[in-house]
């Protein structure tokens, strides 16, 4: 079995490797292609505990994602979002490789807002924001600058001191994408005017007004992954030209961002336009104007994983990446 930690990831699979990864695997999911199960959730005093499983006959692989979302974390020096993916020979049942899950979660689901941005994005688009600066808000916010040539990114959250210290280590570590990093304490601020927004928190109450969203931009909403949250202003689903999904069936079994709604009767799915992969497809028409807005609902689903997890292994052993464990 092949062990293989962040860093050891990170060298041999980039953030646009990841994208392509994520593409290439929404078009193999609408296809069919793979057996994924909707995620088990089980729910703890401390936290949740998510089982996430995969199976593709066509690659001969499946996988298991165990991520735990754990709110305490943080004050402990730990992410507060962490797991292992496990890789497993679908011939065998032996577990080929075991993973770092949190980073390989943070840098799925980035890929997946990254997706969205490079195919619905405004071409001219100059200007991002994103709300959040949790474990995954790094690799959002490369995602966002690997989507499109950004001028400016303005980050906001709950925390001004913490954002600060974000945009701060941001710069260190993206400036070679050269778009400057603003930290904003507003977070109606952030979004004004921004062409591509990236909104991923856990919030159980929107994090901005929708009435803020400018003609033309992408939302990719990613935080909310259960019925009590919900981050998105539901506002936004009067202003917007398109709802995508990575899953329509994943969302609707989970997130508070599309079920609030519909339960509240401000959101019909008479409004849904479909799922990422059909739209690669060809199956179901992209952006039409430069004026519409898009709304990209990112819950995340097991394929991820094992696709990432599958390209990650090939690249580490063709690389001699990584401790192999007997």
């Amino acid at each position: 079995m092949l062990l293989l930690k962040k860093e050891e990831i990170k060298k041999v699979f980039s953030m646009h490797d990841a994208i392509e990864a994520d593409k290439e695997c929404y078009k193999a999911f609408s296809e069919g292609k793979f057996d994924v199960p909707l995620r088990a959730v089980i729910n703890g005093s401390a936290g949740n505990f998510l089982f996430m499983p995969a199976y593709n006959e066509e690659m001969k692989a499946a996988g298991l994602k165990i991520v735990n979302i754990m709110p305490g974390n943080p004050a402990k020096g730990l992410p507060a979002s962490i797991g292992q993916v496990l890789l497993i020979d679908g011939e065998t049942g032996v577990v080929k490789a075991m993973m770092d899950g949190t980073y390989i979660t943070a840098l799925r689901t980035a890929a997946a807002s990254g997706a969205a941005f490079d195919l619905f994005g405004r071409k001219d688009a100059k200007i991002g924001a994103m709300i959040g600066t949790g474990s995954q808000a790094m690799c959002q916010l490369e995602a966002m600058l690997s989507g499109r040539n950004l001028k400016e990114v303005r980050v906001a959250a709950r925390n001004f001191e913490k954002t600060k210290a974000f945009a701060e280590q941001a710069r260190a570590e993206l400036g070679h994408y050269g778009a400057d990093i603003i930290p904003v304490e507003d977070t109606n601020a952030a979004v004004d005017g921004a062409d591509l927004i990236t909104l991923v928190t856990v919030s159980g109450t929107p994090v901005c007004s929708a009435e803020y969203f400018k003609p033309g931009a992408v939302i990719s909403a990613v935080g909310a992954y259960t019925y009590d949250m919900q981050e998105l202003d539901p506002a936004v689903f009067d202003k917007c030209g398109k709802i995508f999904f990575d899953s329509e069936t994943a969302v609707l079994s989970e997130s508070g961002d599309i079920l609030r709604p519909l339960d509240e009767g401000t959101l019909s799915k008479d409004q849904f336009t479909g799922d990422i992969g059909d739209y690669i497809l060809g199956k179901i028409p992209g952006r039409e104007s430069d004026d519409e807005i898009i709304v990209f609902e990112n819950v995340g689903i097991g394929a991820l994983d094992l696709y990432t997890a599958q390209k990650v292994y090939d690249k580490a052993t063709e690389a001699g990446i990584g401790l192999t464990w007997e």
